[in-house]
């Protein structure tokens, strides 16, 4: 008799490695982190011993070299630990993708002695990352920022204010975008600031509608000092830096979406198998079971269509355009599965005494980070079209 009612994804794995780390990643996830979800996103909590234990266990450096600490995977597989985290807690899987892309531009940027110094330690030495693109008054429009580095002697010194920052205030190193010439996009450096650098501070976190367990702040830099050792490529590159960062890290907000979806997926599922209407189980309505089809089907497309741009990435082709596109259907449907997921709950839907209404506040933030989804429209239309016609 085939089981019905939520079920562990089945995956396609390329190798028994594979097979084995997600195996040890769904243990982590039942043992650790989807018991205290709920409770600590309530109250803010920040699980730092979270992501030390899955720094312990390699999971922080999965896609990065073995030579400096990392798990040598393929993004294939590195996406879909990411969606297992996202789908227990979104702050434990979108927290991975951001230290990942924190890493990102040290890992192909940086020289080997860089590597080599540095890299061990954010990859495997229990330490977390962020990455400070943003500003105040510059999001989509990246290369107008104003955070500014001056060059003294062998340092830099960097001067301004970055927003919207991923574990702001509790990182331990940033990935710092910051004008070191001309205005526009060859102005601009990236730098690996240390969190303890002196004249670094963090605001008060933001006020969220979800996610309230991740810290999301503005960070001032006033006169932070830092060694032109910890410059990432060359001067003038940051802006080259800083878009191959976020080529990837799209990948990972789609992974984390799917997770959503499927968390938000399988609570609908086994509460409409419990709760009765008329004499009879939810399932058994069609209109809901249309619904439930409709969820499913927008799941497997979305992770289909994330895991085919890794695969590309993987093999060393370009994967923008489809980066972007896994970035825009996936988190769109996650705001479209979460949401519904909620009607199918009815008025406990809207309580916190499930978890759906969570997963729908938190969907919403996926179309915003790492460049709006009206961005990744705009990345995919240039590349079937062409540049915009600036007349």
């Amino acid at each position: 008799m085939p089981e019905y009612g939520p079920q562990p994804v089945e995956r396609q794995l390329p190798t028994q490695e594979a097979r084995d780390l997600l195996a040890l990643v769904r243990e982590l996830v039942h043992r650790e982190i989807r018991p205290r979800a709920a409770e600590e996103e309530a109250s803010g909590r920040f699980p730092r011993e979270v992501f030390a234990l899955l720094s312990r266990s390699g999971l922080l450096g999965l896609p990065y070299s073995e030579e400096f600490g990392g798990g040598n995977q393929p993004y294939e597989v590195y996406l879909q630990v990411v969606e297992e985290l996202a789908a227990a807690r979104l702050t434990v899987g979108l927290g991975t993708s951001v230290h990942t892309l924190a890493c990102h531009g040290l890992a192909v940027f940086g020289s080997k002695q860089q590597r080599a110094d540095l890299l061990p330690a954010m990859l495997g030495g229990g330490t977390l990352g962020a990455y400070c693109l943003s500003e105040p008054a510059s999001g989509s429009d990246a290369a107008s920022l104003r955070t500014r580095a001056r060059q003294d002697g062998d340092d830099w010194v960097l001067d301004g204010t970055k927003a919207w920052i991923t574990h702001g205030g509790v990182a331990d190193f940033y990935t710092v975008l910051a004008r070191t010439g001309e205005e526009g996009p060859r102005g601009i450096s990236a730098f690996l600031v240390p969190g303890d650098a002196e004249g670094l501070s963090a605001a008060a976190p933001e006020r969220k509608m979800g996610m309230n367990g991740s810290p999301t702040a503005q960070l001032h830099f006033d006169g932070v000092r830092v060694s032109d050792a910890r410059r990432l490529g060359e001067e003038g590159q940051g802006l080259t830096v800083a878009l191959s960062a976020l080529e990837s890290g799209r990948l990972g907000i789609a992974a984390c979406a799917v997770g959503l979806a499927q968390a938000a997926l399988d609570e609908s599922l086994a509460y409409m198998q419990r709760r009765e209407q008329f004499g009879r189980p939810l399932t058994d309505f069609q209109g809901l079971r249309f619904m439930l089809a409709d969820m499913a089907t927008q799941i497997e497309a979305g992770r289909a269509l994330y895991l085919s741009a890794a695969r590309l990435r993987d093999a060393g082709r370009p994967f923008s355009r489809e980066a972007a596109m896994a970035k825009l259907f996936c988190t769109d449907a996650a705001m479209r599965v979460t949401t519904d997921a909620v009607q199918l709950l009815g008025g406990y839907g809207y309580t916190t005494d499930f978890p759906v209404e969570r997963y729908m506040r938190e969907a919403k933030v996926l179309q915003i980070v790492e460049g709006t989804n009206q961005i990744q429209r705009l990345v995919i239309a240039r590349q079937l079209a062409g540049p915009e016609n600036k007349r």
